[in-house]
């Protein structure tokens, strides 16, 4: 908790940098430093911004260390076992490059997303679709921070 509260301290940079581990290699809440500044009234739609642009670029890195192919990467860097993998990848040749959209997931997000890299996915769908889920569930977050903070 003191390392997120520490990242809030750093306002955008640090809701960015929460925002990109949290969707690439640490579980990392996110969520607890986007709340913290919109309660401390930072701007709302720069914080959003700032959060899908994070988590974004945080799931393109796992997807590209799934497209280099590398399990000992995958296995040591992303915690992801070549069992789940290979389980993840038969799901996803029957649902194609849109299912990125459900990379903001919690535990099976970063399995999609690397998924989809070692298969070589398309790489705009893939990204577009990533954004979209990202910046959805940040929105839906910041509206409902703002809500909550409003009635106190």
């Amino acid at each position: 908790m003191e390392f997120i509260s520490s990242l809030s301290e750093w306002g955008y940079v640090g809701l960015f940098i929460s925002a990109f581990l949290a969707g690439s290699l640490l579980p990392l809440s996110s969520e607890a430093v986007l709340g913290i500044l919109l309660v401390a009234d930072f701007n709302p739609y720069i914080c959003l911004f700032t959060a899908t642009a994070g988590n974004w670029l945080g799931g393109v890195t796992c997807f590209y260390i799934g497209y280099l192919g590398k399990m000992e990467w995958i296995e040591k860097y992303l915690r992801i076992k070549p069992e789940k993998l290979k389980k993840m990848q038969q799901r996803l040749q029957k649902e194609g490059s849109l299912i990125a959209f459900f990379t903001f997931l919690p535990g099976i997000g970063d399995l999609i997303i690397v998924g989809l890299g070692l298969m070589r996915a398309n790489v705009l769908i893939v990204n577009i679709s990533m954004f979209a889920g990202k910046f959805l569930r940040y929105y839906l977050l910041t509206e409902g921070i703002h809500f909550f903070s409003s009635l106190l």
